[in-house]
């Protein structure tokens, strides 16, 4: 083969990637994206990779901080919820994570006393899996405010959700809590 169609094989080919790159189906709002470094993340919809037949939401890393966390996430009022045990399931995939990614939810509060919180810390979804069925429950208090949720992605990989559901739950149906964060200690060790 001739240089010259070798070389104008890989910009065609470089092209069609790009193109590819750029054609990310967008998610409606109120779905954002956020975390630390929000930039180094995409989010959209894929329609290939999907078990509800709608299309799977997705954050993967691009570019940029490997090193921080994105989250693929939504937050609305939570009126209709107060009083309740809430529980926030999907469907998770992941390929390539070098790090971690899990589903999370907060609650927050007028007090700012009560504010309940769970990001999957103690259960991380790690490397390439198939899909699998994760939640997250939490009680709203009375003075909720709003509740966050979605998936959290640290690191490079992606990371798939696909037939979510939020629904109220039973008080037989235990609450996720996070690990106790060690206390600090009363003396100084010097």
């Amino acid at each position: 083969m001739k240089p010259g169609f070798i070389l104008l094989s890989v910009l065609a080919a470089t092209s069609l990637y790009a193109l590819a790159a750029e054609s990310v189906e967008k998610l409606a709002e109120p779905w954002v994206l956020a975390g630390e470094t929000p930039k180094s993340y995409q989010i959209g919809i894929d329609r290939s990779q999907t078990i509800s037949g709608k299309g799977s939401k997705f954050i993967r890393y691009v570019n940029g901080e490997d090193k921080s966390w994105g989250t693929l996430m939504q937050m609305f009022a939570a009126d209709q919820y107060r009083n309740k045990r809430v529980r926030f399931q999907a469907r998770v995939k992941t390929r390539d994570l070098d790090n971690r990614a899990g589903l999370w939810m907060r609650v927050d509060t007028v007090s700012k006393t009560e504010t309940p919180f769970y990001n999957s810390e103690d259960k991380p979804i790690k490397g390439t899996t198939d899909w699998q069925l994760r939640s997250v429950v939490l009680d709203v208090p009375a003075d909720a405010k709003a509740i966050a949720f979605g998936v959290l992605h640290e690191g490079k990989g992606q990371v798939w959700m696909d037939d979510l559901k939020l629904e109220v739950v039973g008080n037989d149906v235990p609450v996720d809590k996070m690990k106790p964060v060690k206390s600090l200690p009363t003396t100084p060790t010097l």
